[in-house]
């Protein structure tokens, strides 16, 4: 089974655009979405998709607040 990380990177790799980041590369955990250039209607798709992917329940702010992909994982793994 894949890691949360994996996962997340998957997800991103799936549905997002990041300027200077190609599919596939690694995504480092002290990488920030939100400071990425990532659309604010991208960024409450994302949330939306982590919580389907995750099974759980948190809103696009609340996926905000976490500054770093990371934190994310953390959360997710907890």
């Amino acid at each position: 089974m894949a890691t949360t990380e994996e996962r997340i990177r998957k997800l991103v790799d799936d549905n997002l655009e990041i300027e200077g980041r190609e599919a596939g590369t690694p995504l480092h955990t002290d990488y920030s979405l939100r400071d990425s250039g990532i659309s604010s209607v991208d960024f409450v798709a994302f949330a939306k998709l982590v919580a389907d992917e995750f099974g759980v329940s948190f809103s696009p702010d609340d996926c905000a607040n976490y500054n770093t992909v990371g934190e994310l994982v953390s959360r997710l793994d907890s």
